[in-house]
């Protein structure tokens, strides 16, 4: 693989992280953190997204008039949003987790990090590495909301995945844990961590 390829698949997974550093895809960030499940499905659905709408706009780059581009990426990522969600819906083990992450699934259309990557590299990219910088960029985001939801479900429940880790050692749960401001907390703790590992984040 050369530099270039390894550099796309890596930046935006730790130095260009999309949540940590270039500070997209918050809202969600916060609202789907709950449980580990959630944040997993979110994260699997953005990466696809990601992923094929990038490379479908990569095919399609010459072909589109620039006048009408925003227009085009709205519907290819619209479509990709559809067809994950009616996926999410078909199977059993995957309808309750859709259910309870609402209208989120459907506003990944409007995730910064989507058509961000579009316009900024797929636009302007061959196929492969557009797909896998927009595969790269859903995972460094997904990477974050398991972070935070790790926390937030085993601080906040007790619980991972559903499983019972701490209950049973006589552990009461932290409801403040579950609440959207906790998250923002560890969000920034992640930010702080970062940065000061990489020293080049830091403002002067």
């Amino acid at each position: 693989m050369d530099a270039k390829l390894k550099e796309t698949i890596l930046n935006p997974i730790f130095k260009g992280n999309p949540i940590t550093v270039l500070v997209l895809g918050i809202c969600s960030s916060l609202a789907v953190t709950v449980t580990m499940k959630g944040a997993l499905v979110m994260a699997l659905s953005v990466i696809v997204v990601t992923g094929i709408s990038s490379l479908i706009l990569s095919l399609l780059r010459n072909t589109i008039p620039s006048r009408v581009r925003i227009i085009v990426q709205l519907v290819v990522v619209a479509m990709m949003v559809i067809l994950v969600d009616q996926i999410l819906k078909s199977f059993e083990a995957t309808y309750a987790i859709d259910k309870q992450l609402s209208v989120y699934i459907g506003l990944i259309i409007t995730n910064c990090i989507v058509m961000g990557r579009i316009e900024a590299f797929a636009l302007g990219n061959k196929p492969w590495p557009s797909f896998l910088d927009g595969v790269a960029n859903g995972a460094g985001y997904g990477m974050i909301l398991l972070i935070v939801a790790f926390f937030r479900e085993l601080l906040g429940s007790g619980t991972l995945f559903g499983v019972d880790v701490l209950n049973w050692l006589g552990y009461t749960p932290n409801n403040l844990v579950i609440l959207p401001p906790f998250a923002l907390i560890l969000l920034g703790c992640i930010v702080w961590v970062q940065r000061s590992i990489q020293k080049d984040l830091q403002e002067k």
